[in-house]
Order: C-alpha cells, then sequence, then structure tokens
C-alpha cells in the first residue's frame, strides 16, 4: 500500500516493477513509462557475463577510474568505456599475477536503455577495499552527461578473491558522485568525498533543473558510524573555479583533516579542525594543471602524491606523471619518481600492498590509445628518482579497447 506521502507516484512505482522483473529474469527492459530525470533512480543491473558484447574488440575508449587490491592479492580495475560523455559505462577486470596479466572483462555497469528519451550514463566512481576485506564499487548515474543531481551508488562484493564474486544489488547513498576513495579515521568513521557538480555542467533539458540542490554544490563529505550501512553528509567546502572537485581527504596525525582538490587555477587546500563538520577558507596549495591528482598516507607514514610535473608546475599537458612523499604532513615534499613521461596520460588511483608496493593506475590518449595502465614502484624507489625495487615495473598494461575504429559503445551494439 502507498503512502499519500510516497515519494513516487504510482505510476513510476509500476515501471520500478517492471524493471525490477526484468532485471530478474534477465531480459530486455521496456520502459516506456521510464522517460524523464527519474529514471537515473532506478538501480542499473550489475552484469557479471559481459562478454562476448563487451570484450576488448567491441571497446573504443578508455578512461580510468582506479585499482584496488582484494584480502588475497587479487587486483581489480575500473575503467570508463564508450566516452566521457553521456555514452559512459563501467568495465572491470582482474589480475592475479600482479598485474603482469590481467583477464577480459569481468563485470559491466551500463545504465544505458533505448527507451529512454535521454541518455543515461556512468562515468564516475572508485574501487575500495574496507576494513573487513569487502570491496566497494562507488558509482554515479545520471541523464544526459549532467542532470543536475546525479547520483551516488555503491555495490559490495564480499567475495572478491573468488572464482565467481558476487555483487549486491545496488544502493543510492546521495545526490552528487564520488571519484576518490573513503578513508577510515582513527575514531573508526568512514568519511567518503561526494561532489556535487555547478550549474555550468548542467545540460540540456536540465539547465533550469534541482535549484534545491545550489546550496550543496561543492566538494562535500559524507560520514558513516555503521560500516557503510547508512551515510550522512557532514560538510563540505566549495571552492574556486571548482573543476569537478575530485577531492581528497588525509587525517593528519594531529588530528585535523586535510583536504585537496582540483581547480581551474591549480590545487587548493582546505583544513577541518571537527571531523569534516565546518571547513577553513579554501586556499591555493600548489600550481597544478586541471587534472585529477592523488593523495593516500602510506603505512610508514608518509603521504604520497601524484601529480602531473614538479612539485609547483603547472605543465602544458597532462604529462610527465609523477611521485612524491611528504614526511612533514604535506608541508614539503621530498623524491620524485616519474611514472611516465607521455602526453595524454592522467587520473592516476592507487593502493599500497601488505609488502609496501605502491600500485597506480593511469590512462593515456583516451579517444585514440584509450590505454589503461599502471605503475608498480616502493618508497625507495620515490626517494631515489628510479624504478628499482624487485616487483618495480612501469607502464604496465592493464586494458586496450581494440575497437577503436568502431563510433557506437558496446550499449548501442547490443540494441
Amino acid at each position: 500500500m502507498m503512502m499519500k506521502n510516497d515519494k513516487f507516484s504510482q505510476k513510476k512505482y509500476g515501471a520500478w516493477v517492471v524493471l525490477l522483473i526484468a532485471i530478474w529474469f534477465g531480459r530486455p527492459i521496456v520502459a516506456q513509462e521510464i522517460t524523464n530525470v527519474d529514471a537515473a533512480l532506478i538501480p542499473p543491473p550489475i552484469n557479471t557475463l559481459p562478454l562476448p558484447i563487451y570484450d576488448y574488440d567491441k571497446l573504443d575508449y578508455g578512461m580510468t577510474i582506479g585499482v584496488e587490491r582484494t584480502p588475497k592479492g587479487r587486483i581489480w580495475a575500473c575503467w570508463v568505456g564508450g566516452g566521457d560523455n553521456d555514452d559512459a559505462f563501467f568495465v572491470l577486470n582482474t589480475s592475479d599475477d600482479a598485474g603482469q596479466t590481467w583477464s577480459k572483462p569481468k563485470m559491466v555497469i551500463d545504465p544505458h536503455n533505448p527507451s529512454l528519451k535521454e541518455k543515461r550514463r556512468t562515468v564516475v566512481g572508485c574501487l575500495w577495499l574496507d576494513p573487513d576485506g569487502k570491496l566497494w564499487l562507488f558509482f554515479d548515474q545520471s541523464m544526459t552527461m549532467f542532470d543536475g543531481r546525479d547520483g551516488n551508488w555503491y555495490t559490495v562484493c564480499e567475495n572478491p578473491d573468488a572464482s565467481n564474486p558476487v555483487w549486491s544489488a545496488p544502493v543510492r547513498i546521495s545526490d552528487g558522485c564520488t571519484l576518490n576513495k573513503p578513508i577510515v579515521l582513527r575514531d573508526g568513521t568512514w568519511l567518503l568525498p561526494v561532489s556535487l557538480w555547478d550549474r555550468t555542467k548542467i545540460k540540456e533539458p536540465y539547465k533550469d533543473a534541482f535549484h534545491e540542490l545550489d546550496s550543496l554544490r561543492m566538494a562535500n563529505v559524507f560520514m558513516s558510524n555503521d560500516q557503510g550501512k547508512t551515510w550522512a553528509r557532514r560538510g563540505g567546502v566549495r571552492y574556486p573555479q571548482p573543476q569537478f572537485d575530485e577531492h581528497h581527504i588525509i587525517e593528519r596525525k594531529d588530528g585535523t583533516l586535510w583536504m585537496t582538490a582540483r581547480t581551474g587555477n591549480g590545487m587548493w587546500e582546505s583544513v577541518s579542525t571537527d571531523k569534516g563538520k565546518t571547513w577553513s577558507e579554501p586556499q591555493k596549495y600548489l600550481e597544478h594543471i586541471g587534472s585529477r591528482h592523488f593523495m593516500r598516507r602510506l603505512q610508514s607514514g608518509r603521504i604520497l602524491m601524484i601529480r602531473h610535473g614538479a612539485i609547483d608546475e603547472k605543465t602544458k599537458f597532462r604529462s610527465k606523471l609523477t611521485a612524491y612523499l611528504s614526511e612533514d604532513e604535506g608541508k614539503t615534499w621530498i623524491g620524485g619518481l616519474m611514472l611516465d613521461e607521455r602526453r595524454g596520460i592522467s587520473y592516476p588511483d592507487g593502493f599500497q600492498a601488505p609488502d609496501g608496493t605502491i600500485y597506480i593506475s593511469y590512462d593515456r590518449n583516451r579517444d585514440f590509445d584509450g590505454e589503461i595502465l599502471m605503475a608498480r614502484f616502493t618508497e625507495k624507489d620515490i626517494l631515489e628518482g628510479r624504478f628499482g625495487g624487485r616487483k618495480s615495473k612501469a607502464k604496465i598494461v592493464i586494458s586496450k579497447p581494440l575497437g577503436l575504429d568502431k563510433l557506437v559503445a558496446p550499449s548501442e551494439i547490443a540494441k
């Protein structure tokens, strides 16, 4: 029985039923009733049998999302197929030998539906291993490239090392999207970076939609005190000249939280002294090209940063992807290991294995080569400026689309 104040009308409720039945029986979805922005509120299917439709010879684009390591050492990688636009969808593969070889696509999230009036895409997300060994995939879903609201979702795999990993039904956390991994504070609180983009990025026909969300268009921080069962917004920072935020959060040794973000004028920062409820006035931190950087605390206590170029350089191109270390909580940086010097490389993400080895993924020439690559190195390598470790290696190929001559995404081929 539906209450009068139910969020959805009976008409939309019926569409949900149609969708769930279709997913359950694995049949094509006919959603004639779902023709507006609320179609983005419907959970997409988790496709764990993506071949042959999403095999490498059908893919024609590659933009990295990130990588993560499971308790038994399997590496999962996630990237975007289709394009950095409303054709986007997620593809995941795995490696069981520290990245030497990679599987064919193992899982796909593709929310496209030919019955919808507009395209429904997934383009932002991240992979994260929680303290209990569960693998989380955060992903967003929006009508058009950005409908003004977006939606931040997750699916969890409790057996990511298994022959047949099982992913949970998707759950929507909030409006916005998450590109970078959560962190766990010393008191056990989980913090999740969530960006709600500014109005300049909204596409037709939603240019005038969701003004009620305008006060939340910033680099937000969400928290969970029950291991991700529920999430609530804690605070946020509105940076000048925002470029998707793409913010990282570090808990400093003095208990303060340090946030860095991408802007149109370099890398900016803000600090919170109350666990993320309020934040200092943002200030410019470093020069940097308009692109994603990566920050993470390492087992040694140092902070790792992956960025383009020298510490305070604004490179002309997305090139010279370089690793640095800080021993004083981000005040200064030491070392400098060039991971990839070429143009057209971007969007680092990574993790540190129990043996101390650092793994960083990134992409190269998304539209023309579409390569998803990885570098494997140590803190000593960073300090010495060379790949010298026993396991260290540069430019490992995670995936490469082989259908670059095709002009349509796999979701279109499947219709």
